[in-house]
């Protein structure tokens, strides 16, 4: 039987010469990706933070009374500045928002994210993922330089543009995608893929304490003026640098194209059948794949966007503090996502597991070890060392599952294919591309996928929100138990229901899928 990993040369009985690794033109892209997510999450992420500063917890509005917990007293750590609003510069405004406002404006971001993450898959692979990848962080960068003046202008426009912020980076994920279906040799796409999807974790851990260190110094406007002038940055060096396909890449040397090109075969190349859309929509691989990251988005998004209120409502923790603080677990999420990619490709290389085993393992351990560090964190009650000890912990060993679900949608579907598409998805209801056009199913299906798994960036801000609206243990606590157990549930239905191999509906016309896993 033939593994689905197997490369185009090995089928033929063909021998492959891999290129050397160090700067390729495939691992200068991973570089690439890897400095463009990480600025993508710091754009995403620097509300949390700045949230912190901008909110005026003293202010005549009588719900503010009792803004943070009395549960817990201030411990020797943060005495000094327990209880007390962030220092501001003279003139930088602050806003009365309560909570569920606060929660509200946080899950603003993934209202737009939903909408362009289908169009951006299918448009990313008939035109180029390069062009949406850094075309979407340029303009949700644009737009992070307007957030002070939306804040000024009142909470409906900053909803609004963090919607529109949304909405340029849902494009994101599937350009990716798009682009590692023609540049990702099968035995090197864990490696490449996590390398470059770890710049989200990294981003988080930079971002969080820079964010803090400029509020407290510049005030929190000027954390949107930097990073939106990062993105900006980042965009024009992204533009100069990349190419679509290696194909026409101008500075990669013939043996990396041809090595590339050839050990993808006819997993990136086009061809006229034509695919059902029912066999699709009743694929229960793609089911589980779509059930399962919803599962894991649930904790993670939570975490994104309520660590900096949690350090500061119940641990108080000042905001510099708070900030490094709320940073430190990304950094462990970050070196386990890479690390999970190289032990996943070693055991594949090695034939040691199927791509099955391998995907379901990585996921099983990557969402259960943190969901029972989640349920940790809800019982250390006011020990901040404890609390911390374990979001970090938690957020580290989740980024084992880097190499399980989150890639495993390319191997299910790695190839291109031209099709008459009709979508009935998630607030695309019938919408028919009449057209027939050549398109990556990588890239389309993640879109799918990430549409789904946005849901709970918009939920779960909400509903922590109306959860911790009293700031208590107990309300806390249920946040993280409700996070623990989704992560439980979605590793269980992913054990029950993945695969890794190649899907028939995936497949060339009249080729069938003889791997098995």
């Amino acid at each position: 039987m033939i593994d689905s990993l197997k490369t185009n040369q090995e089928r033929g009985g063909l021998c492959v010469t891999v290129p050397p690794q160090c700067c390729s033109a495939r691992y200068n892209l991973a570089f690439m990706m890897f400095l463009g997510f990480a600025v993508v999450y710091g754009l995403r992420v620097n509300l949390s933070v700045a949230m912190v500063a901008m909110v005026n917890t003293t202010g005549m509005q009588p719900v503010f009374n009792g803004s943070e917990s009395k549960e817990c007293p201030a411990s020797s750590i943060t005495s000094n500045s327990s209880n007390s609003i962030p220092d501001q510069p003279d003139g930088v405004p602050r806003y009365p928002w309560n909570p569920q406002t606060q929660g509200m404006l946080l899950g603003a971001f993934f209202f737009g994210y939903l909408f362009t993450q289908v169009p951006g898959g299918y448009l990313s692979g008939r035109c180029g993922g390069s062009k949406f990848l850094g075309g979407g962080v340029l303009g949700t960068a644009i737009l992070t330089i307007l957030t002070p003046l939306a804040a000024e202008l009142g909470v409906k426009w900053l909803f609004a543009l963090r919607a529109l912020e949304g909405f340029g980076e849902g494009v994101t994920f599937p350009a990716m995608m798009a682009m590692w279906a023609c540049w990702a040799p099968p035995l090197e796409r864990a490696r490449l893929m996590t390398v470059s999807g770890a710049g989200g974790n990294f981003g988080a851990f930079i971002a969080f304490p820079l964010t803090g260190f400029i509020c407290h110094s510049l005030g929190w406007p000027a954390v949107f003026y930097c990073c939106g002038g990062a993105g900006c940055l980042w965009a024009v060096l992204w533009f100069i640098m990349v190419s679509d396909e290696p194909h026409t890449h101008p500075r990669i040397s013939d043996r990396e194209r041809e090595y590339i090109i050839n050990s993808i075969g006819s997993e990136g190349g086009s061809h006229g059948w034509s695919v059902p859309v029912f066999p699709l929509v009743c694929s229960g691989p793609l089911w589980a794949i779509i059930i399962t990251q919803m599962c894991a988005n649930w904790s993670y998004y939570t975490l994104l966007t309520s660590l900096p209120t949690y350090m500061d409502t119940i641990l108080h923790f000042d905001l510099r503090q708070n900030s490094f603080l709320s940073a430190l677990p990304y950094l462990g999420g970050w070196l386990f996502s890479v690390l999970s990619g190289v032990c996943a490709d070693k055991l594949l290389e090695k034939e040691m597991l199927s791509v099955t085993s391998v995907r379901k393992i990585f996921t099983f351990a990557g969402l259960v070890i943190p969901a029972g560090l989640l349920v940790a964190v809800g019982f250390s009650g006011c020990s901040g060392i404890l609390a911390v000890t374990f979001l970090t912990l938690s957020i580290t060993f989740g980024g084992i599952s880097a190499a399980g679900v989150f890639m495993n949608q390319i191997d299910i579907a790695p190839q291109y294919g031209h099709y008459d598409l009709l979508i009935s998805g998630f607030l695309f209801i019938c919408v028919e591309i009449c057209y027939t056009y050549k398109m990556q199913y990588a890239g389309f299906l993640l879109g799918i996928i990430n549409t789904f798994g946005t849901i709970p960036g918009v939920l779960a801000p909400v509903i922590m929100g109306i959860l911790t609206k009293d700031h208590t243990l107990m309300g806390w606590g249920n946040v993280f138990y409700l996070s623990a157990g989704v992560s439980v549930f979605g590793a269980l239905y992913y054990t029950l229901f993945s695969s890794g191999k190649i899907q028939a509906w995936a497949l060339k016309e009249k080729e069938e899928a003889v791997s098995t896993q």
